[in-house]
């Protein structure tokens, strides 16, 4: 099996993400022998890419990035308004990562976390029809700039969209890539490594965590069968440590977290790097 390059998400510590912010945790995680560190972007212009990119580089570390869909960002079943300046925030998503150099954006780039409704069978392939009309302009722009969008699943509660694998595929234009993130596929997947396999060939982001969100390897997940399909699926990017602080009311609301997951915040970066090293 492959070793792959290892990383961590700064919601584990902060939102929304800072300059400061990044000029303290860069030097913290490259120490700890992180070879990523996953930035997102909740508003344009919270952080300048141009600093982080030069802070990176001085440091050691790579980049990938990460988008945000709050109530509001919508590429379907909604009005063309809110479609087009869905579009055009994945667009600067796409022109932030080409200047940090991440190879991919990802996240649920389909309706905003926490919407859901019921649908008909019709009703859906409608609107994976319309995802994939309101979707592929974006696709296209990324891959001219040498980005990749990785669009991820997300568990029942947060979305009635795309839950597994299977939808995703259904849904996706063909040069859309997936991100697969264990802690949805932990619940919605009967078969996670199995999962994997039926993506080969289309993952182009991975995070991890523990089952309840904390450090991974603290949990009953099958680490070994996960990461061995990632391999076999060809998979070679990274597995990023995705979790959140309590510490932050907004943050601790947006993702349910409603007690510490582990000891400290660094304690589930570092022990989590240290159980993925030794997979």
């Amino acid at each position: 099996m492959s070793a792959f390059p290892l990383g961590v998400n700064t919601w584990v510590w902060v939102s929304p993400l800072r300059d400061d912010d990044l000029a303290s945790l860069v030097p913290r995680v490259a120490a700890w022998g992180f070879d990523v560190i996953e930035l997102p972007v909740e508003r344009p212009g919270d952080w300048d890419p141009h600093k982080a990119a030069a802070l990176l580089a001085e440091h050691g570390l790579k980049a990938s990035v990460v988008l945000v869909m709050p109530p509001g960002r919508e590429l379907v079943a909604a009005t063309a308004e809110v479609v087009e300046e869905t579009q055009d925030y994945l667009r600067h998503c796409v022109d932030v990562a080409a200047a940090v150099g991440s190879p991919v954006i990802g996240g649920p780039a389909y309706a905003s976390v926490g919407r859901t409704w019921r649908m008909s069978n019709d009703e859906r392939r409608a609107i994976y029809t319309e995802l994939r009309n309101n979707l592929e302009p974006v696709v296209d722009y990324a891959g001219e700039r040498g980005v990749a969008i990785a669009v991820e699943p997300l568990n029942r509660y947060e979305t009635s969209l795309l839950n597994t694998v299977e939808q995703a595929l259904e849904a996706l234009p063909g040069g859309c890539g997936l991100a697969l993130d264990v802690y949805h596929m932990n619940i919605e997947e009967k078969d996670p490594a199995r999962a994997v396999r039926a993506a080969a060939g289309r993952i182009a982001h991975v995070q991890v965590c523990g089952t309840d969100r904390g450090t991974p390897g603290a949990d009953r997940f099958d680490w070994p069968a996960f990461t061995q399909a990632l391999d076999e699926a060809g998979y070679a990017g990274p597995l990023v440590i995705e979790s959140f602080t309590a510490h932050n009311q907004t943050i601790a609301t947006a993702a349910s977290i409603w007690r510490p997951l582990a000891p400290s915040q660094d304690s589930l970066a570092v022990d989590g790097l240290a159980f993925l090293r030794s997979l």
